[in-house]
């Protein structure tokens, strides 16, 4: 089975924008709330530690199950994957929206409720759609959709302060009830205008599944989990790097509400426009590829090694929207690598497990800044700096070009394991891993 190369014909703007809408939701998922977290603290009366489960409970739930949503995506298909996981998402808004308003006792046992069908959701929507974009697009039309759909992320991530400090003004739980309005067009988009090409489909089950964890990395181990490696060290240290600004903007520069959001977009709209213009870019080029990766990963070395020497209210500034174009650089490279070395028919295994990574990456990007920063904003930056220098290294010396393939990858029959739609079964069994008989 054998993928189409330049899917020119697929790379429609309305079928692209069906498959962003749901990165861009799926990051909502927290950053929207970040703003009117003091609030919640103060109506619910809760200390700071539970008003941390708000986010922790989200964001652990979904990179527990998004392993599970790539094994249903690869069996039954993406789409039916990811519709039911949005309306998870919005129903859990909904459940805790409604509790605020309507809840007097238990109310913030029952939030907690709704974040966590909100975090299970969320499992199925935006590494699942990045497994269909695999699906879709080949060849140079890949790498660029797969840059937009970074981008689209990125683009949540700029906006997102800002609205939730916008809808903060309405009522403090007015956040909740935003994302059930946020999903019903990201639903509709995908159930009209997505078609979902015909591929193999695994008929593996639950326990052969988890038994090809190894085997998916049999061939290109090193690749995978040193793209893996680098895709959650740039995230840990973007949301980290965020997490520090929050508080520094309000301490240091005395930026509040609307103003302190907008400061606090300021990296990752750098990381929103270089990812664009890097998926644009990148094409069929495996070696750009790899040479980008190491490039934005030394770009954020660079910036946090000298954020630990220069203290100048410009220079910081800068360096953080460096760091943040080092990440623009990274991850659209890191996607193209990671869904084009996998057959379809596994490619929601792979993009599930680096969608896992990345949501851990996002979790403990911010505890271990602030652990960091009771120990000197020198010794945080520096410490990040080590982290990034090591994924840099590592992608330089172990991602070899050679091993990139951008739609070529083909997967031999196996009866046991695929069951391609419309056609009939293999007549032989293939198993690479049987000696010839001498």
């Amino acid at each position: 089975m054998g993928e189409n190369t330049d899917a020119k014909e697929a790379f429609k703007p309305s079928v692209l924008a069906a498959l962003s809408s749901v990165p861009f939701i799926m990051v909502l998922g927290n950053s929207l709330l970040i703003p009117v977290l003091p609030a919640i603290k103060s109506a619910l009366q809760l200390t700071q530690f539970k008003v941390s489960l708000l986010i922790t409970l989200f964001s652990v739930p979904a990179g527990i199950i998004i392993p599970l949503a790539g094994f249903l995506s690869d069996r039954y298909g993406r789409k039916k994957v990811i519709i039911p996981s949005l309306i998870l998402y919005g129903l859990g808004g909904v459940m805790a929206g409604l509790t605020a308003v309507f809840v007097k006792n238990g109310t913030y046992s029952l939030i907690l409720g709704g974040r966590i069908l909100q975090g299970i959701g969320a499992a199925g929507t935006a590494p699942i759609a990045m497994a269909l974009c695999g699906d879709l697009f080949g060849g140079k039309w890949r790498s660029r959709a797969l840059g937009i759909i970074e981008a689209a992320n990125g683009f949540g991530k700029v906006v997102s302060p800002v609205l939730g400090a916008a809808l903060g003004l309405i009522t403090w739980y007015a956040a909740f009830l935003f994302f059930p309005l946020a999903v019903l067009p990201a639903v509709a988009g995908l159930w009209l205008l997505v078609k979902e090409p015909p591929a193999n489909r695994s008929a593996r089950s639950i326990g052969r599944y988890l038994q090809s964890f190894g085997g998916v990395f049999e061939k290109r181990s090193v690749l995978l989990l040193t793209s893996f490696f680098g895709g959650m060290m740039a995230l840990l240290l973007l949301f980290g790097v965020l997490f520090f600004l929050s508080e520094h903007l309000e301490t240091v520069f005395h930026y509040n509400g609307i103003r302190k959001g907008a400061a606090l977009a300021i990296p990752v709209l750098f990381m929103c426009a270089t990812s664009y213009v890097t998926g644009t870019l990148i094409k069929k080029k495996a070696a750009l590829m790899k040479w980008l990766v190491v490039a934005g990963l030394a770009l954020i070395t660079a910036s946090l090694a000298a954020l630990g020497i220069f203290r100048q209210t410009i220079f910081f500034f800068v360096a953080i929207s460096l760091a943040g174009a080092g990440t623009g650089l990274t991850l659209p490279c890191l996607n193209t690598i990671i869904t084009s070395s996998t057959a379809s028919e596994r490619r929601g295994l792979v993009t599930s497990l680096y969608g896992s990574v990345r949501f851990f990456g996002v979790a403990f990007g911010p505890p271990l800044f602030g652990l960091l920063m009771g120990k000197g904003q020198p010794f945080m930056f520096w410490s990040g700096a080590v982290l990034a220098a090591a994924a840099t290294l590592l992608a330089a010396f172990l991602i070899r070009s050679g091993d990139i393939t951008i739609g070529t990858e083909k997967t031999p029959p196996d009866r046991t394991e695929q069951v391609p739609a419309g056609k009939p079964q293999p007549m032989f069994t293939f198993n690479p891993a049987r000696k010839p008989t001498k």
